[in-house]
């Protein structure tokens, strides 16, 4: 057994007394002490380096541990969690991707247990799955083919004002076009809004929205007056079945992301929830990796459309085989003698009617099918709506 059974630090001042004495070889002195001569030189040298102090226990614990993360690294971690402290190791990994070579960056666990170490991330309950949404009911191949808009549900500010957030997203790419502090918006105000996005970034090819107000009606084809202003720009208006936001279920998921970082809780005022909106709005195009994207931002994808806006609206015209109708301001258009009823979003448009047979006709506003006017009965029956 190594040592006498008395204090180590004591046996240790003795071993280095007798070596000291020159009385003894080292094989004879570690004998007598019950350790190894690779022990006994150790032990010397420390004594020689250090002191007396060098005799005393020491951790066995190792120096470095392998697996243990460069104080540096953890370090860069925590910097990127205290800038985005909603962000996970996923988002907090491809921003570093950004700055580290490949082969020094850690697992995505090790970034967990970190921030666990930390104290910065608390334990989830687990939450039950979601349902898988349904798919789009549009898809967008390129950044304008689909932009989606919607209203986030609104909330008051700190000052008691009434919020209602206008979002509008390019399908593609998932950036944030505008994200606007309206305070109870009307028709014209959206409409204000868009004609400005217009004007800065060009036309989509088609919008997408729920069938509510103002971006639907319940006429034909859901046509409300923002719709037709719309479809005389050129762009498609697009809407999901009534009741199913999970058609737009990107849209849905970026209102989530929107109202936890700006709106819990809401700011003091309009102006300042604008503000909010507006930093979100650069950190969520420019600074936030998408997963849905490859971890890139959606700045990466998003360029203006090449399509501008048009100085003026310009009529719709039709081909040579369509009776062309002005829309009256009640809705109605003359036909047979009499007047049927289109829609009083149509007011003031010229409609397109195409015979399809001895007893029915095509009713077009523009490139827009609208519905199927009965000569017997004298209406018009709404088509199927239109959502592809």
């Amino acid at each position: 057994m190594p040592w006498h059974q008395t204090a180590p630090v004591n046996e240790r001042l003795k071993f280095v007394a007798a070596a000291q004495s020159g009385h003894f070889s080292m094989t004879e002195l570690c004998r007598r002490f019950g350790i190894s001569r690779k022990t006994g030189y150790k032990l010397l040298a420390r004594y020689e380096s250090e002191g007396p102090e060098a005799l005393r226990d020491r951790s066995r614990a190792p120096h470095r541990h392998p697996n243990q993360t460069e104080p540096v690294l953890e370090g860069a971690i925590l910097r990127v969690r205290k800038r985005y402290p909603t962000w996970g190791s996923k988002k907090i990994l491809a921003v570093l991707e950004r700055e580290w070579e490949a082969e020094d960056l850690p697992a995505r666990s090790t970034v967990d247990a970190v921030l666990k170490r930390a104290g910065v991330v608390q334990p989830r309950r687990a939450r039950a799955r979601r349902q898988p949404s349904a798919p789009p009911v549009v898809n967008a191949a390129a950044p304008n083919d689909v932009w989606s808009i919607d209203y986030k549900g609104w909330f008051r500010v700190g000052d008691g004002t009434r919020c209602d957030p206008l979002t509008v997203n390019d399908v593609f790419s998932r950036a944030s076009l505008e994200c606007r502090a309206m305070v109870s918006p009307k028709l014209e105000d959206v409409q204000f809004r868009l004609e400005k996005l217009f004007q800065e970034l060009g036309l989509p090819v088609a919008v997408l929205s729920d069938t509510g107000p103002p971006f639907a009606s319940q006429g034909l084809g859901r046509l409300s007056r923002l719709g037709v202003w719309l479809v005389r720009l050129g762009v498609r208006p697009i809407f999901i079945e009534p009741g199913h936001p999970e058609q737009n279920g990107r849209h849905e998921r970026f209102h989530e992301t929107l109202k936890a970082e700006t709106a819990t809780p809401p700011r003091v005022s309009v102006r300042a929830q604008q503000a909010a909106f507006d930093r979100f709005r650069v950190h969520y195009n420019e600074e936030r990796p998408h997963e849905a994207l490859g971890m890139l931002v959606p700045l990466d994808l998003y360029r203006p459309s090449k399509r501008s806006m048009p100085s003026f609206l310009a009529e719709h015209e039709y081909p040579d085989q369509h009776e062309v109708r002005r829309v009256r301001r009640d809705g109605t258009m003359k036909w047979g003698g009499g007047f049927i009823f289109v829609g009083e979003a149509m007011a003031g448009e010229l409609v397109g009617v195409e015979r399809k047979d001895e007893a029915h006709w095509h009713v077009h506003l523009g490139v827009m099918p609208l519905g199927v006017l009965h000569e017997r009965s004298r209406t018009i029956m709404p088509l199927c709506p239109a959502t592809a």
